[in-house]
């Protein structure tokens, strides 16, 4: 057991070697934090990878094992910038970043001058967002998943599918409830779906927000 004495001793002895330790550590800068990596090995449907400083979404993937030659994985991305999609070839094993790609669910609640204003019903923080982030079928009051990479909004998803009003088409064909032609409605977003000749203003219309097309009346 040690003494009184040989106890102070050797906390005096940390503490030296600990502001010691401390010292060294702040001369040598920051400490660099490396990104998270994966392989071919770990791709599923909805992962995002860095790529070309942008960042990608796997839509699809394959492991394919040729007869001759290395293995290779084909997969279809999607830019999350632009939503342009390609096909690209990797070589199995290959190793890539993850995008830092987080989505939390935001109201929207009103415009502020030319940007959207969403707020996390929870903590009740807003965050702004450009127009060029936001879809064309967002509605004031409709919860939406705000998509951000390193720290940037660069999408806004809206529910799929979703119900609107239909507030300026050309008057409806009496009769004409299953084919016939089609014409354009705008909703009450301001966005313009192409329905049914039979379709009026006022009624409720479902819209495919992801593609913009007409599936049904409400």
């Amino acid at each position: 057991m040690l003494s009184a004495s040989q106890s102070i001793s050797s906390v005096r002895a940390f503490t030296r070697t600990s502001t010691v330790t401390k010292r060294a550590s702040s001369v040598r800068g920051p400490v660099k934090v490396n990104a998270l990596t994966c392989s071919t090995a770990d791709f599923k449907v909805g992962l995002s990878l860095e790529i070309d400083s942008n960042p990608w979404r796997i839509t699809e993937f394959m492991h394919v094992q040729p007869g001759r030659g290395a293995a290779f994985v084909r997969t279809k991305l999607k830019n999350l910038l632009t939503g342009n999609t390609n096909e690209k070839t990797f070589r199995s094993g290959e190793k890539f970043e993850l995008a830092e790609v987080t989505k939390d669910t935001m109201q929207y609640t009103y415009m502020d001058g030319d940007d959207y204003m969403f707020m996390n019903m929870e903590t009740f923080e807003e965050l702004r967002v450009p127009p060029l982030a936001v879809s064309k079928f967002v509605k004031e009051g409709m919860d939406c998943g705000i998509v951000q990479w390193n720290g940037k909004v660069i999408g806004c998803e809206v529910p799929n599918p979703y119900t609107f009003e239909v507030v300026q088409t050309d008057p409806g064909l009496k009769g004409n409830t299953a084919s016939g032609g089609d014409k354009p409605a705008t909703i009450e977003t301001g966005a313009v779906v192409t329905v049914p000749l039979f379709v009026n203003i006022g009624d409720s219309i479902i819209v495919n927000t992801e593609d913009g097309t007409y599936k049904s009346r409400a």
